[in-house]
């Protein structure tokens, strides 16, 4: 499903934020991105994502090489993509229902379609009775389902999460951990960034350590 072949990225006037990174997430794989901050977690996801460019290496999604793809067809790759942010990213003057439509509307799905979608999203993540409400009534941990809603709303093929439980308490971190295995368990390929090593320990899956931009332990 993801594929990083010998990946580095320097910025301009820095030295390598990822040097010589190589591994491999199969579909279905629930994996965690861990380091201390620095390490390149960030990176990783922005240069799946295709938001940056990697300097040397292949990097190889859904069997498509990323230095391939134009600048115009990025918007299509992106639609196999579920993003998940730390700051949630929601837009305080529409309501729940209407962040959550943004990538289906973006998408040109039909408008009946789209309420339905967003229903079934929004019942996954809790927060049904929530989608006339405003982000800003919400607390923390709610508005990290309604972007998580909104991440997995087009049925992605992979959900990119950026330590997505790093504002929230650790019930709430569970939980929303919890969400993530469920997204697994029906067909989703799941990378997460996390500095959170005693919660991601409990998860009992794949943890990828990053050091100083390389891959220093994969641990299964």
């Amino acid at each position: 499903m993801l594929h990083f072949d010998h990946v580095s990225k320097r910025y301009p006037g820095g030295s390598d934020v990822l040097a010589d990174l190589s591994f491999s997430i199969a579909e279905g794989e629930l994996v965690f991105l861990t380091g201390r901050s620095g390490a390149g977690k960030t990176t990783v996801l922005k240069l799946s994502a295709l938001i940056e460019r990697g300097t040397r290496g292949q990097i190889v999604f859904d069997g498509e090489n990323l230095a391939r793809i134009p600048l115009g067809r990025i918007p299509f790759l992106r639609r196999k993509l579920g993003l998940i942010f730390q700051d949630y990213r929601l837009l305080n003057d529409r309501t729940v229902h209407d962040n959550v439509a943004l990538p289906l509307i973006i998408g040109g799905y039909p408008q009946r379609e789209i309420g339905s979608r967003v229903r079934a999203a929004l019942d996954k993540v809790g927060l049904l009775d929530k989608e006339k409400k405003y982000p800003l009534v919400l607390s923390g941990g709610e508005q990290q389902r309604v972007g998580i809603a909104r991440a997995v709303v087009h049925k992605p093929r992979m959900i990119l999460a950026d330590e997505p439980t790093g504002n929230l308490d650790p019930d709430l971190s569970a939980d929303i951990m919890a969400l993530f295995e469920r997204f697994r368990q029906v067909g989703s390929t799941v990378l997460i960034a996390s500095h959170d090593l005693q919660l991601i320990s409990r998860m009992q899956s794949r943890i990828l350590r990053l050091e100083n931009g390389a891959l220093a332990e994969d641990v299964s």
